[in-house]
């Protein structure tokens, strides 16, 4: 299973990113979906997260500015920021739990990473 993120760059405070997380390879079901982040210096912290039937969780510093958002049959999670902040800036990392096959065992995977800088 591989998880392939899109959509981080360079933005100044107020714009707006959407972030992209394509999963492919064996996947007989994928379970909850979500958005992590890591700035320098700082633990990775749960975003956003969504599972498969819709269901949603936001951490508060986040809370109705970013909105993720999932699409089943592309396999594809996204994230939707908004009214960005410079203390947005971190790397996004996305994370699936999947089921390969129907009788295996759900985990969790991870993308690779993608930088969102925020200037002021």
């Amino acid at each position: 299973v591989r998880l392939v993120e899109s959509g981080g760059g360079l933005v100044q405070a107020g714009g707006s990113l959407r972030l992209s997380c394509a999963a492919s390879g064996i996947i007989f079901r994928i379970n909850t979906m979500g958005w992590y982040r890591q700035a320098p210096g700082k633990q990775r912290e749960l975003i956003a997260a969504i599972t498969s039937s819709g269901s949603t969780n936001y951490a508060d510093s986040v809370k109705g500015r970013f909105t993720i958002s999932r699409d089943n049959a592309e396999r594809t999670v996204y994230l939707q920021m908004n009214s960005l902040k410079p203390e947005d800036t971190a790397v996004y990392v996305c994370n699936a739990n999947v089921q390969p096959t129907m009788v295996a065992v759900a985990t969790n995977y991870w993308g690779q990473g993608t930088q969102v800088t925020v200037s002021s």
